[in-house]
């Protein structure tokens, strides 16, 4: 879009000449050794293959492994349960120092542990207990610590940092890439840099109107999207339009009505809560009828859609179509961070000038090597796409309900009905939060499942006769477009 490059290009130029650009400046730290191979131990009939990265090597195999189900299955100790049940406030405590208790002759008695089926995680493909994400952690951290300790701009950038950003821009056919903190401090940083190129292409101290920038934000986007959006506004160069949650004739209305010029659209690729899409093709459609600059936070379907793991727009054939894109490592890739998938340009600006990037320390080297790694292990292990999305049509078939993404919201209404049904869940051996306010708006309180690619179908059966027996399955709200929460 040559509009908003030309106006990236001359906030650019502005910001050099008040010597406000700045630059990244790569510490190298030395790959001392290969990675060591993993051992399949005989515990599966597959050989795995081995995809090299530079002097790295990294582990992928073709089916599941028995160390994947430890991404599911997870254990609380009995004074966790009872609180749980009890719906008692509680800030973890139990979790120290309350594992062993002694009877009157001092015997040290081990506390009761409960084992739960984790259906509430965002860990969609599995990849937190990969052997290889792993081992790539635990190398870099024996040989370099946790690495440099500053923010990006002093010396908390390496070389392991900006072998991760290469690897995200391929993913996401971008020009460049640059890592944040965490998925809400890319969208700061994003929000906040866009308010800066109003504020600096002003011609005086009040913005004229043809120097505002105009943003236009689906009414269901995430809270950091929301809360980097209010702190851009307080620069006074920025006004806001909610559109109705994926409505296009909404939005397109609005664009119609805006004078401005400066145009951005910026909205969730797949829904945290709801579990619906975005219409990316008819987005993609205005987008070249209004001429705005498309930005869209693609952290639930980054690895989950498309076929080599590119996200929503790789999935819906739009990639083109999406200028930024925002994304997160901690959620499919099993690990921790943000990004921003971006041009070179967009990039130097907002490194320049997203303040939740400039001041926040950059991720740890063990955690950047990880994250590179689960990029390559995303890509190449295929099988856990196809087996997600078997589990949702799986769903499906036990019960009747059409969804359309591995997260499924089921609205009960209430909260006391919430509750109620995630505590018959947690008896019943399942890990499922309620969802309640100020998350959702009131009566639309709901169970949030979340399915995994190393769920089995057995694992479905289980939890919908679990559902069916606190929840009417055929009169339950799926997604919810008429209320909005206010946060």
């Amino acid at each position: 879009m040559s509009f908003w490059d030309n106006l990236v290009e001359e906030a650019l130029v502005k910001l050099e000449s008040l010597k406000l650009l700045r630059s990244l400046r790569p510490i190298h730290l030395p790959n001392n050794q290969q990675l060591k191979p993993i051992e399949n131990e005989g515990q599966s009939s597959s050989k795995p293959d081995r995809e090299e990265h530079g002097k790295q090597a990294f582990q992928v195999f073709n089916e599941m492994q028995p160390w994947d189900r430890s991404s599911v299955e997870v254990q609380i100790a009995e004074k966790t349960f009872q609180i749980w049940q009890r719906d008692l406030p509680s800030t973890g405590d139990e979790a120290f120092g309350g594992d062993e208790v002694t009877n009157n002759e001092e015997e040290v008695i081990p506390l009761k542990f409960r084992k739960l089926l984790l259906f509430s995680g965002n860990d969609y493909l599995g990849l937190s207990t990969h052997p290889t994400v792993g081992k790539a952690a635990a190398k870099a951290a024996q040989e370099h610590g946790m690495g440099p300790r500053g923010s990006a701009l002093i010396c908390g950038y390496t070389n392991y940092h900006r072998l991760l950003e290469s690897s995200l821009a391929d993913l996401k056919k971008k020009e460049d890439c640059l890592l944040c903190p965490t998925g809400f401090a890319a969208n700061m940083a994003l929000m906040v840099a866009l308010g800066n190129i109003g504020s600096l292409l002003a011609t005086g101290k009040t913005h004229l109107e043809e120097e505002r920038i105009a943003i236009f934000s689906d009414a269901l986007n995430h809270a950091s999207i929301i809360d980097g959006i209010r702190l851009a506004e307080r620069q006074r160069s920025m006004e806001v339009f909610i559109y109705q949650h994926c409505d296009m004739s909404h939005l397109n209305a609005l664009l119609l009505k805006c004078k401005m010029k400066k145009k951005v659209v910026v909205t969730d690729g797949l829904f945290s809560m709801d579990g619906d899409f975005a219409p990316m093709v008819e987005l993609a459609k205005l987008r070249n009828k209004h001429q705005f600059l498309l930005v869209v936070d693609d952290a639930h379907g980054t690895f989950v859609c498309g076929k080599s793991g590119g996200g929503v727009a790789e999935e819906f054939n739009c990639e083109e179509d999406v200028d930024i894109c925002l994304g997160t490592l901690s959620k499919a890739a099993g690990c921790h961070g943000g990004f921003i998938a971006c041009s070179k340009k967009w990039k130097q600006f907002i490194q320049s000038r997203g303040r939740s990037f400039i001041f926040s320390t950059a991720i740890p080297v063990p955690i950047a090597a990880a994250a590179h790694a689960a990029v390559t292990v995303a890509k190449k292990e295929t099988w856990r796409r196809r087996e997600i999305w078997k589990r949702v049509q799986d769903f499906h078939t036990l019960t009747g309900i059409t969804i359309t993404s591995p997260i499924i919201s089921l609205i009960v209404g209430s909260e006391e009905k919430a509750l109620h049904a995630s505590r018959h869940l947690l008896r019943s051996g399942f890990h499922v939060t309620a969802i309640r306010p100020p998350t959702v708006p009131p009566n639309s309180c709901r169970l949030r499942v979340t399915l995994s690619a190393v769920h089995t179908t057995d694992d479905l059966k289980k939890l919908t006769t679990a559902l069916s027996h606190c929840i009417d399955l055929q009169d339950v709200g799926i997604q919810s477009s008429n209320v909005y929460p206010r946060l």
